[in-house]
């Protein structure tokens, strides 16, 4: 009786020595963003005189996003529905945080779980490397917010050059941060990101990483070395010429990526997301001289609603699982990938705060038609900045110079050039009707924009300073005996 009961305790604890040890086949992700950047301005979404070989390669061989959208047209907020998963007016985020890390309020809110805490929970080792732009205040950066490693800066932008670097310096001119501490770099920050993306790639180790790459290229201000620039010396504008060399620069330390995870034998298994925080910059009124980037051919650029706002390049490249020379047409948001992460990783999302889908098993053709039957935004202005979109239709309100209330026919004008507001008013009112619905759930900004912000700030210490100066006068002149 004893020798068959001593094989099963042997089986069954070769079975769980087995399983403890067996090699996790999770995919690593990688979540490569860039910021500001043109629609036109990457080979595989047209024609354009910027080389992007690298990006162009992971597209060809995956699938190519034809209606992929960001949550908000710039830069904090977007980011905050990407890395959440959830739109960013559920939270209050429809403005970009200000850097202020004595605030213990400014930041994105820790009621809100990242996908990266989310991967973390179930074994994932979690990087991210460039821009934050969620909070400077310790509760806010990224080490408390899901990543085990940070190389980067917290603020909305960057110097690009390290001599304009300075202890204590303020905006685009502070540190780089390695983790919590004070880190150097010392060659131009676009490949400083890449050397590191490619370093933390190969030190990896088995078990599965999320990397998410924040490149600030090619947000202003326009600095590129001298060899990229020549390189475009064909292109008259300073400003595009600069430009061009910015993506060119990012490009190229896309590609020391790719090659790191090749030497690592690691390509096949990473499933790799690419796409912009929002369209690239547009020559509006406040910024006219804002004119490099190329949103062809959809109008306008980052701030409006319009397509060349919010309809950005979007990629996905995975061999292991994704066809090459895909092409997919449905609508599909920046917040799936915190979804498709999270249901690959066999991550917890029981809390039913995540509201992308999964797009493995459209791009699989296990699942047909659009993973979105509408998409919606909203700007800071929560009574007067929307828009929604279908499959078919859109509507929107902008108080933009030839914008306003707005609705389109996207089968047929998806570069919306004929405004049809109110000769569809059936259609207008259903999509009127689910706008309605979706924001029910939605609260205005807790915070101030940065202007706004700044302004409180300085009456708040102008006016201490007042008090404090009459106390001082008040009691000033005392007599002694």
């Amino acid at each position: 009786m004893k020798a068959p009961f001593v094989v099963l305790l042997i089986f069954w604890a070769n079975v769980i020595f087995t399983n403890a040890f067996a090699q996790d086949e999770r995919p690593n992700i990688i979540v490569i963003l860039a910021d500001d950047l043109g629609y036109n301005d990457v080979g595989f979404t047209g024609k354009t005189a910027i080389q992007t070989p690298n990006l162009d390669q992971l597209a060809n061989n995956g699938v190519i996003f034809t209606n992929g959208y960001v949550t908000h047209p710039y830069c904090g907020p977007s980011r905050a529905g990407l890395l959440t998963g959830r739109a960013q007016a559920r939270f209050g985020m429809e403005n970009n945080v200000s850097y202020m890390p004595d605030d213990p309020y400014m930041g994105l809110p820790l009621t809100e779980i990242t996908f990266a805490k989310r991967l973390k929970n179930v074994g994932y080792q979690t990087a991210i490397i460039g821009k934050w732009h969620l909070g400077g205040a310790p509760k806010y950066q990224p080490m408390q917010r899901g990543f085990d490693y940070f190389y980067g800066f917290l603020d909305g932008g960057h110097y690009y050059m390290p001599g304009e670097v300075e202890i204590g310096g303020e905006g685009y001119s502070l540190p780089i941060m390695r983790n919590s501490g004070v880190a150097e770099f010392d060659e131009y920050l676009t490949t400083a990101l890449s050397n590191d993306a490619a370093n933390y790639i190969k030190q990896s180790g088995e078990s599965p990483f999320l990397l998410y790459l924040a490149y600030n290229a090619p947000h202003a201000p326009l600095q590129a070395p001298q060899k990229y620039i020549d390189k475009y010396a064909h292109i008259k504008d300073k400003n595009r010429r600069i430009y061009a060399a910015m993506v060119d620069a990012m490009d190229e330390g896309i590609g020391r990526v790719i090659t790191a995870l090749k030497k690592q034998n690691k390509l096949d298994n990473t499933l790799i997301f690419f796409l912009s925080d929002n369209g690239g910059v547009y020559p509006e009124s406040w910024l006219p001289t804002f004119d490099w980037a190329d949103n062809t051919p959809f109008r306008r650029g980052k701030v409006a609603l319009l397509e060349g706002g919010i309809h950005v390049p979007f990629i996905a490249h995975w061999p292991k699982k994704i066809d090459a020379g895909i092409k997919f047409d449905g609508l599909v948001s920046s917040l799936d990938i915190a979804a498709t992460a999270v249901a690959l990783a066999n991550a917890d999302s029981s809390d039913g705060k995540l509201e992308g889908v999964n797009l493995l098993p459209f791009i699989q053709n296990e699942k047909s038609g659009s993973p979105h039957s509408a998409l919606f935004w909203r700007l800071e202005e929560a009574d007067n900045l929307w828009a929604v979109r279908t499959p078919k239709y859109k509507y929107m309100q902008q108080s933009l110079p030839n914008v306003g209330r707005s609705f389109f026919d996207m089968t047929k004008d998806p570069y919306e050039a004929t405004n049809l507001v109110d000769k569809h008013p059936e259609k207008q009112a259903e999509l009127a009707k689910l706008w309605n619905l979706w924001n029910q759930k939605n609260i205005n900004s807790i915070h101030l924009q940065k202007h706004d912000y700044d302004a409180a700030k300085n009456k708040f210490f102008d006016d201490l300073y007042q008090q404090q100066l009459k106390k001082a006068q008040e009691r000033g002149s005392y007599e002694i005996k």
